[in-house]
């Protein structure tokens, strides 16, 4: 399994932005890297997701608000949030998609999620 280390999160007021990092123990090339989020009481939800750092999608809650990005250098992925909400307040969660690598087979990966509030 892929280690996945989230940081970044925090209080911001609304209109502020944040800037969450997804730090990889795999090269993240090759793999589907997504950012879900969970608001309390409610099903966890995809935000962005990122192949290649080329194949880039958005949750239509956040488009033109948040940016995903990879760096496959450094096996990191990156969530540039602006005009945060307080909706947007949640926790945030890095996901790896399942693969194959020299003949090993990584399954689906999980970080341990960062907190984010927008509050004012």
């Amino acid at each position: 399994q892929v280690q996945l280390v989230e940081s970044g999160g925090g209080l911001v007021q609304p209109g502020g932005s944040l800037r969450l990092s997804c730090a990889a123990s795999e090269s993240i090339i090759g793999i589907t890297m997504t950012w879900y989020r969970q608001a309390p009481g409610k099903q966890r939800e995809l935000v962005a997701t990122i192949f290649n750092d080329a194949v880039r999608n958005y949750a239509d809650s956040v488009k033109g608000r948040f940016t995903i990005s990879g760096d496959g250098a450094k096996n990191t992925v990156h969530l540039q949030m602006n005009s945060l909400k307080p909706e947007d307040t949640a926790v945030y969660y890095c996901n790896a998609s399942p693969f194959r690598r020299n003949f090993r087979y990584y399954p689906e990966s999980w970080g341990q999620g960062t907190q984010v509030t927008v509050s004012s």
